[in-house]
């Protein structure tokens, strides 16, 4: 470790506490999870959604609910601090976020699909971000529901992420995205 850096206590991190109203970064985002079967994995994207101010996240089909220990493993508390809900149909729900304004973009790899580098983003659009299962990915109907795809590039010979690992990446792009805006703003004024 460099002279004189060390590493942050828990109360120099400017956390809000989990009984805390929720500070968003100004654009409203939610998560859908389209029949992602692993508990790890849920529990893993509720603690990434926590992390960078999701609102929301849609346990579609057969997707594992909290509680349960396997979720909370990896969650550690976020559960309890990022509001959920278990819709039964994914592209009913895709088209209900529609219909709220919120342009869907599925993480899905399709011949259309736009690199994450080179989205386009809709500056203060709400957003929906859709993930699919660990084998078969975003089901073909809920693919055809969302507004767009989007894929995150890739140079090894794997042909995907883990679900968890993409949502991390595909979140923080977005806030990355987000926190510039919010720079921007605050510039002007």
């Amino acid at each position: 470790m460099p002279v004189g850096d060390r590493k942050l206590h828990m109360d120099e991190l400017g956390r809000p506490a989990p009984d805390d109203p929720r500070v968003l970064t100004g654009r409203k985002i939610r998560v859908v999870l389209d029949d992602v079967r692993s508990r790890h994995n849920v529990g893993s994207i509720f603690r990434t959604c926590d992390a960078f101010g999701a609102e929301r996240i849609h346990l579609c089909g057969m997707t594992p609910l909290p509680p349960h220990r396997e979720i909370e493993k990896t969650a550690l508390g976020a559960t309890d601090t990022v509001p959920w809900s278990h819709e039964g149909d994914a592209a009913s729900i895709v088209q209900q976020l529609q219909s709220q304004g919120y342009h869907v973009i599925a993480v899905e790899q399709t011949v259309n699909a736009v690199p994450l580098d080179n989205m386009d983003i809709l500056p203060d659009a709400p957003l929906a971000l859709v993930f699919g299962n660990e084998l078969r990915g975003v089901s073909d109907a809920v693919v055809t529901a969302c507004d767009r795809c989007v894929i995150v590039p890739q140079f090894g010979s794997k042909h995907s992420l883990n679900v968890s690992v993409c949502a991390g990446v595909v979140l923080w792009a977005f806030s990355a995205s987000e926190r510039s805006a919010l720079d921007l703003r605050k510039n002007a004024t």
